[in-house]
């Protein structure tokens, strides 16, 4: 197949190389890259914010969003002038053709103005390949730096590759997940192409403010929630109960964070992320709960060379497993419990070579599967879910031929275990539209197979009076007692003085 890539003259950045470069790696790709001359530049302003923002928060260069020269771009061009099989627009350039065009779009709007106009509202854009009336693929983008545009250009930017490239190999999604926008999470509404100048000016106030608060403020401090459980729980209610959560004291030089429960010859503990905010890195502790409550505080029982989270726990085969979140090392690992709830060792690396967020395992059929978002090109870490499968929890594990199966900011990062209720397979996954964790997502899956993968959202549930704060982070249950997460902020100088 060869495929023609056609790029704003006037705007040509890293991603359009890495983008190509992806391309031509393909068996049977080769590429040669058209620029369009006369296209309209970006907004005035722009660039001052970037550099701005580069400036406040420390950002290394640009990234993927970095302009380069044009003549790099056609430097990776293909020689010869062999007709194209396939165009992929990326600036909206309307050249008419006689073979598909798949046209790049964000909420709509072809080339960079959509994803920089709802990047500046705070909104989740939607990225799009449309052939005519057809939708080739989509993906709800996200980032891990809301409120800090460059960042978030650069994140999306980078995943605008991973939709494009998946949908050439006959990947992705070609609709996402429905949700109702007034639900938890929900965008605001994005302004208008010609606002964006007042909408930057805005936002370059905003980023001072922010730097202030953030060097004054552990933000977010996370924390946990329990509750015993009377009657339904948070997948049947796909709401929050009436009545309240129970926090779990930290002493505010940490947080605690990802609760999982897990009962063992009867006595429930619940382990947790805990983090020290003066370390900066997060290790596994546990706690025993005696008379429906938590018998003292979290103490360690698995620390590692890089930051742990996520403590997925599970029992098989008599002995008990743990899949903590590993990414600083590239990694999804397996420890066994040797002198439970410590005595932890390390079985094996079940997959090596990518940044996976919040593994999640699920036997289903006669196969285990395994969920992770994977951070992809300099993509955020929560937009993009991968699948692998194995006959044994040990592996060896497959990746699956579709990854990423989804792109999706605010259902593909999983959120805690799956359940299986009157047959139907649930997955807690995150909302992230709001910003990393900011909200929890109850979806169904209705396919997982060698072929695919599908779900559909049945609930969603925010912060609210029963549970204050500015994120729902979690879910899980053992032993007759429910837990989630959230966050809040907490002082810097908070246990600085005896």
């Amino acid at each position: 197949m060869h495929i023609r890539v056609e790029c704003n003259a006037g705007v040509v950045r890293r991603w359009h190389l890495t983008l190509v470069r992806r391309l031509k790696s393909m068996p049977g790709k080769s590429v040669t890259v058209a620029l369009v001359e006369g296209l309209p530049d970006l907004p005035a302003g722009l660039e001052a914010l970037f550099q701005l923002e580069a400036a406040i928060h420390g950002l290394a260069g640009h990234g993927q969003a970095e302009r380069v020269p044009a003549a790099d771009l056609l430097a990776l061009s293909d020689a010869g002038e062999a007709p194209a099989d396939l165009v992929l627009d990326l600036c909206g350039s309307k050249v008419p053709t006689t073979v598909a065009r798949w046209q790049l779009t964000y909420d709509g709007f072809a080339g960079e103005e959509g994803l920089i106009a709802a990047i500046l509202s705070g909104a989740t854009p939607t990225a799009g390949l449309v052939y005519g009336q057809n939708v080739i693929a989509e993906a709800r983008l996200g980032t891990e730096y809301g409120g800090i545009a460059l960042a978030s250009f650069d994140e999306m930017l980078a995943r605008s590759v991973t939709l494009i490239t998946a949908a050439v190999a006959g990947g992705c999604q070609t609709r996402l997940p429905a949700l109702r926008q007034e639900e938890a999470g929900a965008p605001p509404a994005i302004p208008s192409i010609s606002r964006l100048g007042k909408a930057a000016a805005k936002k370059v106030a905003r980023r001072i403010v922010q730097q202030i608060y953030r060097l004054c403020y552990n933000s977010p401090h996370w924390r946990v929630g329990w509750r015993k459980l009377n009657g339904p729980d948070l997948f049947d209610l796909g709401a929050h109960p009436k009545t309240g959560w129970t926090d779990l004291p930290d002493d505010g030089r940490r947080f605690y964070a990802d609760p999982f429960p897990f009962v063992h010859q009867g006595k429930l503990t619940l382990f947790v992320e805990d983090f020290i905010h003066k370390l900066g890195k997060g290790i596994i502790s546990a706690v025993d709960f005696v008379d429906g409550r938590p018998a003292g505080k979290p103490v360690p029982v698995l620390e590692h060379n890089c930051h742990l989270s996520y403590p997925f726990i599970f029992e098989e085969e008599g002995q008990i497993w743990m899949v903590p979140e590993t990414s600083g090392n590239g990694t999804i690992e397996l420890f066994r419990a040797t002198a439970y709830p410590g005595g932890w060792v390390k079985e094996a690396d079940l997959v090596t070579g990518l940044t996976c967020s919040d593994a999640t395992l699920v036997r289903h059929g006669n196969l285990w599967w395994m969920f992770a978002t994977v951070r992809d090109g300099g993509g955020a870490f929560s937009d993009a879910l991968h699948l692998w499968s194995a006959p044994d929890f040990r592996g060896p594990w497959t990746t699956h031929a579709a990854n990423p199966v989804l792109i999706d900011i605010a259902t593909a990062r999983p959120a805690g275990r799956m359940v299986v209720r009157d047959g139907r397979l649930l997955r807690p996954v995150q909302d992230c539209r709001r910003g990393y964790g900011a909200a929890l997502a109850i979806a169904r899956v209705t396919k997982l197979d060698h072929e695919g993968f599908a779900q559909v959202v049945e609930a969603m549930i925010g912060p609210g009076p029963e549970w204050p704060g500015r994120r729902l982070h979690s879910l899980n249950s053992a032993g007759g007692f429910e837990f989630i997460d959230g966050s809040a902020t907490a002082p810097k100088w908070k246990g600085l003085f005896p």
